[in-house]
């Protein structure tokens, strides 16, 4: 039975803030793999945001291309919209009865959880692993609850609108974002304002 963690994300687009977290997460912790699980909309966020998801998809198999703990998981195309993650977790652990799944999520995240959408079947079910800066956890309200654990990993003050941001200024995204990405962003001319 593999431990797989599922990082869960909109990728619009994928950053290197995104890989050095899941680095950390294949590096320091018990999990084998690392599963990028692609939303196709996020219910707390707004849909016009979102490039298509299947270009969000294939960014993002061109970012961990090379590296075999990282795969990427379009499970949510499938699955009624908006997306809820205990939804995901119950139709990936049915589908994938070998595997041991536990939810990365960041300490933003945590400090929300319980607004989440049968968080408490979370819980229960399964582990999860929060990231966070140095420091920031101890400050927040966080979950008192055994399947949560914390980790300080270190984080790029970066985001996916900061690139798209940067993107529409005109500005290049060079080390923002994997080189392949950079490329098939530019040559697909991706996330530009239409003219």
């Amino acid at each position: 039975m593999a431990a797989i963690g599922l990082f869960f994300g909109s990728f619009n687009p994928i950053h290197v803030g995104h890989l050095i977290i899941a680095n950390y997460m294949a590096d320091y912790t018990n999990l084998d793999e690392i599963w990028f699980v692609v939303s196709p909309q996020n219910p707390f966020k707004e849909r016009e945001e979102l490039l298509d998801e299947n270009k969000r998809l294939a960014l993002l198999e061109l970012a961990i291309s090379g590296d075999k703990r990282f795969k990427t998981c379009a499970i949510e195309f499938d699955l009624p919209k908006p997306s809820y993650t205990a939804s995901t977790l119950q139709e990936i652990t049915r589908e994938f009865t070998m595997h041991q799944f536990t939810l990365i999520i960041g300490g933003d995240n945590l400090q929300h959880f319980h607004l989440w959408k049968d968080y408490q079947y979370i819980l229960d079910r399964h582990a999860v692993y929060v990231y966070a800066r140095t420091g920031i956890l101890e400050q927040q309200n966080v979950i008192n609850h055994p399947s949560v654990k914390l980790f300080e990993v270190p984080l790029l003050n970066i985001s996916s609108s900061y690139i798209r941001q940067t993107i529409q200024a005109g500005k290049s995204i060079r080390y923002l974002v994997p080189e392949l990405v950079r490329l098939e962003i530019e040559k697909l001319k991706l996330y530009h304002l239409p003219k």
